[in-house]
């Protein structure tokens, strides 16, 4: 993971939301005419002002700040090294999902499977009429007669099964689809997993389009790809953008935790949460949920998608019980101490332990805050990469044993391995 933090990974990670203290109870039939205010009143600020001002910024939950933004000079420091790191890292700002939409009985008798690649590359003008009927906008409500949030969504099954992501219908107790042609449909929620930010939703309909998913491991760097989603709301719906895959594997930290999402330069803005990112074969290999932005620097084109991969594991997951569950977490959160600034203090090299989560088997073994982390299973570790490689070779139940430095003295305690899930929510 990079230990910049000078950009904004959130940008329009939430979608795009309609201001409630600005709404009005109206006729039903009068519930676009906001979504066509807000529209022309963003594209004027945005034409006016820029994005930085549009889209507000918060930093990245945990992200070790550049040495260049240290808030001290170098004869200003603090003698106490614990004032200057708690500088230097955010509090977890982990978001609370609630999402009270009516759910769908489960287990429900699907298999979403990729598809071998193909040979022969589509024109665009043939992908997007090959592809473009997948793809749906969703509509979120929180009990009133006007959207409060607005995205995409992508077509898995003839009967009417929806992927989308989390965020896009997080705090709303009714949600909507509205295909290609038009047509609405009220949703039923099948499940929704907060860490890998995949949804599912659920609408009675037959004979409905579907993307095809292909293999997002397949990918290669300077692919061309196509992203075909609703940014902006309902007046630029389905709208078709392309570019390439800049970057595979890309770990992004957004709320404490690292999302592995593919890069691309196309074009995504607010609204396109939950579309499609396709390849030039037709298919899906991606769910766009997430572009890089700052109030402090001009950043075009990093754009970011949920692989296929990763989006078949957690989506059969849903259907099967509504989450997902298996991913291990050792209940820390650490941050990586810049070498000028430990040599500064005499620290040791590490990991900073940032956080520790309320009811995992790290705070029940004692582990505290502004410990250090010098080594995983015996493996000496500098980077959240490391940890997160070795963690993840175990399962849940498993334990580890942890070095850490504390005020001068080293000791080792086993910490067992929990379910996600049981820590985050």
């Amino acid at each position: 993971m990079s230990d910049n933090n000078w950009y904004d990974s959130e940008s329009w990670y939430r979608p795009l939301h309609t201001p409630q203290q600005q709404i009005k109870a109206e006729n039903p039939k009068k519930k676009y005419r906001w979504a066509w205010a807000a529209v022309i009143l963003a594209l004027a600020v945005l034409l006016i002002a820029g994005s930085s001002i549009l889209f507000r910024d918060k930093a990245p939950a945990q992200a070790p700040a550049q040495d260049t933004q240290t808030p001290y000079t170098e004869g200003e420091l603090p003698q106490d090294w614990k004032q200057f790191f708690g500088g230097f890292f955010d509090p977890i700002q982990t978001e609370e999902v609630k999402i009270e939409i009516e759910k769908a009985d489960l287990p429900i008798d699907f298999v979403l499977e990729p598809e071998e690649a193909e040979e022969g590359e589509l024109l665009l003008q043939e992908l997007y009429q090959n592809c473009a009927q997948s793809v749906v906008g969703i509509s979120g409500y929180t009990g009133l007669d006007i959207a409060y949030s607005w995205g995409s969504g992508v077509i898995i099954s003839p009967d009417g099964l929806i992927v989308t992501n989390t965020h896009v219908i997080n705090g709303c107790d009714r949600a909507t689809v509205t295909l290609y042609d038009d047509s609405e449909f009220e949703a039923k929620l099948v499940g929704a997993d907060a860490i890998s930010d995949i949804a599912v939703l659920k609408i009675d309909a037959e004979g409905l389009p579907t993307a095809r998913f292909g293999q997002s491991e397949s990918l290669m760097v300077g692919e061309h790809v196509a992203a075909i989603g609703n940014p902006l709301g309902e007046s630029f719906r389905m709208t078709m953008t392309d570019g390439i895959i800049s970057a595979i594997e890309r770990g992004i930290n957004y709320n404490g935790r690292t999302l592995t999402l593919l890069q691309t330069n196309t074009a995504l803005n607010e609204g396109n949460s939950g579309g499609a990112l396709f390849n030039m074969d037709g298919q899906l290999v991606g769910i766009t949920n997430m572009k890089m932005m700052s109030s402090g620097a001009n950043i075009e084109g990093i754009g970011f998608a949920i692989p296929s991969s990763t989006v078949c594991q957690v989506v059969n997951a849903i259907l099967r019980e509504g989450e997902y569950r298996g991913r291990v977490s050792i209940g820390i959160t650490v941050g990586a101490i810049s070498e000028r600034y430990a040599q500064e203090y005499e620290l040791p090299n590490g990991l900073l332990i940032t956080a520790v989560s309320s009811g995992s088997d790290a705070e029940a073994k004692g582990l505290q805050p502004y410990d250090i982390l010098l080594a995983v299973n015996g493996e000496e570790v500098s980077t959240t990469d490391q940890v997160g490689r070795i963690k993840d070779q175990f399962g849940v139940g498993d334990s580890l044993r942890l070095k850490i430095w504390r005020d001068g003295e080293i000791f080792e305690v086993d910490v067992q391995l929990m379910d996600t899930i049981d820590i985050y929510g």
